[in-house]
């Protein structure tokens, strides 16, 4: 799904394909800025660039800029470093109210005339004040048409749009990142129902799949960066050694390893729960009203994604499958490549990696 506001995005109309610059997705979260510029090779879509610049606490906090000085300087140095010259960009999935409905009509331009006339009924914002798009996922057995929707407040858009002027980065398209996220880790034509969990470092973003069109989407304040704290008070060593530690023992059991083991399930049990309860409404609420199909599986994406032994954690609690994600699905063969990106860091870039695909897995 792509959001364009009318003219409130100069990519409204995009340039004929002979002009379009190179694929390209631009992520901004609480971690920092982090860029993806994709070339189609031989064989199928490389990544040819990638580039991250790492911004303080406090700087992009709860999908807000606070500070745009900073976020204005992460994104120039960033694309220069990857070769970028316009791109696609992410909304955050917490400033989103997600909706379903059911209209009539055969267009997207009837669509969204009808949610128009709705939109104070599925977005509880004034609807003077509310940017929205839409995706149909299909007929009913009465003829209509299913869609799903995602609205923001128009200020949100506004900063975001502001920040890419100020840069001087050209925004082909607006993008609430679950959606981004879901095309990057699930192969084209995937109709199941998953779980994506996106581990970041101070939140944590889940999103119901069905037919590669996020359902429910959700963020909590609880991230991998909690578990990194609770490693440091535990050791009473620097941040930089804490994150060392937290990536060779994980939560993995081991002799002499209790204490430190129980120091990080404090945290990552906060996690589990939070997961676990939404997960449950989830499961519950579909058996009952059959609208939708339960989650079979879950996948691990975000830069806290590849702990040792997480996956496993939640598996034995969520009893369904989790394992963690591959951004690169949906590109040539790893036969006939080798990723600048090795795995556990390229798991932080799927939204990245996720907007800049939006132009070729699926024009929406």
């Amino acid at each position: 799904m792509s959001f364009v506001f009318g003219d409130r995005l100069r990519a409204a109309f995009a340039p004929p394909r002979y002009l379009v610059p190179p694929l390209s997705g631009v992520d901004i979260s609480t971690s920092g800025v982090k860029v993806v510029r994709l070339e189609s090779g031989v064989h199928g879509l490389v990544l040819a660039a990638h580039s991250q610049v790492r911004l303080p606490l406090g700087v992009f906090t709860d999908g807000e800029i606070i500070d745009h000085e900073a976020i204005v300087g992460a994104l120039s140095t960033a694309t220069e470093a990857a070769g970028i010259s316009a791109a696609n960009v992410s909304l955050p999935e917490s400033k989103a109210y997600l909706f379903e409905a059911v209209v009539q009509g055969t267009t997207k331009a009837e669509w969204r005339t009808i949610i128009e006339q709705r939109l104070d009924e599925l977005v509880p914002l004034p609807p003077q004040e509310t940017a929205f798009d839409i995706v149909g996922v299909g007929p009913t057995k009465s003829g209509e048409q299913s869609i799903v929707g995602v609205g923001f407040a128009r200020r949100v858009v506004d900063e975001t749009l502001s920040v890419f002027d100020q840069a001087n980065i050209p925004v082909r398209a607006l993008e609430e990142e679950t959606f981004a996220m879901t095309r990057a880790l699930l192969p084209s034509g995937d109709t199941s129902t998953v779980l994506i969990i996106d581990v970041g470092k101070t939140t944590t973003k889940m999103a119901i799949v069905t037919g590669r069109v996020p359902r429910f989407a959700t963020t909590f304040g609880i991230g991998g960066h909690a578990l990194t704290l609770a490693v440091q008070k535990h050791f009473g060593v620097t941040e930089a050694d804490a994150r060392k530690v937290k990536v060779e023992r994980g939560i993995i059991p081991a002799p002499g390893n209790e204490e430190y083991l129980a120091a990080m399930l404090s945290t990552a049990s906060a996690i589990r729960d939070e997961i676990s309860r939404r997960l449950e409404y989830w499961q519950e609420k579909e058996a009952l009203n059959g609208v939708h199909e339960k989650v079979t599986r879950v996948i691990l994406s975000g830069g806290n994604a590849s702990i040792r032994g997480f996956s496993e954690y939640l598996e034995s609690s969520l009893r369904i499958p989790v394992s963690t994600g591959d951004v690169f699905t949906n590109f040539a063969s790893r036969d006939t490549w080798i990723p600048s990106l090795d795995y556990a860091e390229s798991l932080a870039y799927a939204t990245a990696i996720g907007l800049a695909l939006r132009d070729t897995v699926d024009m929406s």
